[in-house]
């Protein structure tokens, strides 16, 4: 038993070794997630779109349009880039992208106001651009509401207009109400997942290559090396990057200290599997660029599992990444006890020791086929 323990340490030390010496396993492993930590919140440090360009036709230039003018100058979701009143020459600058909107502020725009009529106003967005379309509506909102109900108030005895009861929307979770706090903390596991498959699939297609069959002592040195690498990348993830970045992070530390190791053991075994089924080791980056894509969408980041088609939904619920993403995301901005996310560990812990086994069989009783 001490020389079995003799033999995992030294492979253990090995592993670390042979991907210092793979300059492109140490950048896929190591260095990307450090790179990955700088660029998403880079990318995101703004939290929400801002200034994005409109244009304002103002056929009526009135009082009432000069006020919803001002307004929207004030709000920091848009600019203004032009104020025009040809709306054909405001379309075909959107068509050139010199904008992404327009307001249309029509002749009879007072009288519809003093009459009480909804209509008038008409916003044009480009909607190739979801997220920009989101925030000028946003933007918009406010200022048109603020505008109009201040001239409503001057004819309020002779109209039927009525200003909505404002909703005031209170975040639970995610309390930047930011595009960045929402998409890293979603993104994260999946970086770890795909670095970590990706590394270890060129680090054992390489010995494979050259007819390798492991040892016991070897397969668990492998294991516990890159389980050391993918823990110290989730902490480092969910911990520095959070901190730095001022992401809401922290709901449930014991938790995500207990859960991190489990979903990193099952990539890790979802790796092994995958690298003993490669001839060689160019034939993972192959692998990386066909899953990296599907999996982001069937995490339910970009769109809610919800609304998916059921057997999709299903299907999704079987990869580590979706089960660690959502984990991740319950323990560590919601809080949530750790029996709350029970299934889904039992799930995890299931899903390694199928796979540790298959994966064992393959890379230890076989040689490349």
């Amino acid at each position: 038993m001490i020389k079995f323990f003799k033999k995992l340490a030294r492979y253990y030390v090995d592993t670390f070794k042979n991907i210092g010496k793979n300059s492109s396993i140490l950048t896929t492993m190591v260095l990307s997630v450090f790179f990955y930590s700088i660029f998403y919140p880079t990318a995101y440090k703004a939290q929400t779109a801002e200034s994005l360009p409109i244009i304002i036709v103002d056929e009526e230039q009135s009082y009432l349009s000069n006020t919803i003018i001002t307004e929207v100058a004030k709000s920091p979701n848009v600019k203004i880039t032009e104020i025009t009143g040809n709306f054909e020459q405001a379309k075909r600058m959107v068509q050139e992208q010199k904008a992404d909107g327009i307001l249309l502020l029509p002749e009879n725009l007072s009288n519809s106001v003093v009459r009480g009529e909804a209509g008038g106003i008409g916003l044009y967005l480009s909607s190739a651009y979801f997220l920009k379309t989101k925030q000028i509506g946003l933007g918009l909102a406010t200022a048109i509401e603020n505008a109009v109900a201040e001239q409503a108030e001057r004819f309020g005895k002779i109209s039927h207009f009525q200003v909505a009861l404002p909703i005031h929307q209170i975040p639970l979770f995610n309390t930047l109400s930011g595009y960045g706090s929402y998409i890293f903390p979603a993104i994260a596991p999946l970086i770890i997942h795909q670095t970590i498959v990706l590394g270890l699939c060129m680090l054992i297609a390489g010995y494979r290559e050259q007819r390798w069959r492991a040892t016991t002592a070897e397969f668990f040195g492998i294991y516990l090396a890159a389980l050391t690498i993918g823990c110290l990348g989730c902490y480092y993830l969910f911990g520095f990057t959070y901190w730095i970045n001022d992401y809401p992070r922290g709901g449930n530390f014991w938790g995500m200290l207990f859960s991190v190791p489990i979903f990193i053991s099952c990539v890790i075994t979802m790796a092994m599997l995958l690298a003993s089924y490669l001839d060689i080791s160019e034939r993972a980056g192959h692998l990386i660029v066909f899953t990296s894509i599907p999996l982001f969408l069937l995490s339910g980041a970009a769109w809610p599992l919800q609304a998916m088609p059921t057997w999709m939904q299903y299907f999704a619920h079987l990869f580590p990444s979706t089960q660690g993403i959502n984990l991740f995301i319950q323990l560590n901005q919601m809080g949530v006890p750790i029996q709350v996310v029970i299934p889904k560990l039992i799930y995890l812990v299931c899903l390694t020791g199928v796979l540790m086994i298959w994966a064992y069989i393959r890379l230890t009783k076989t040689h490349k086929k």
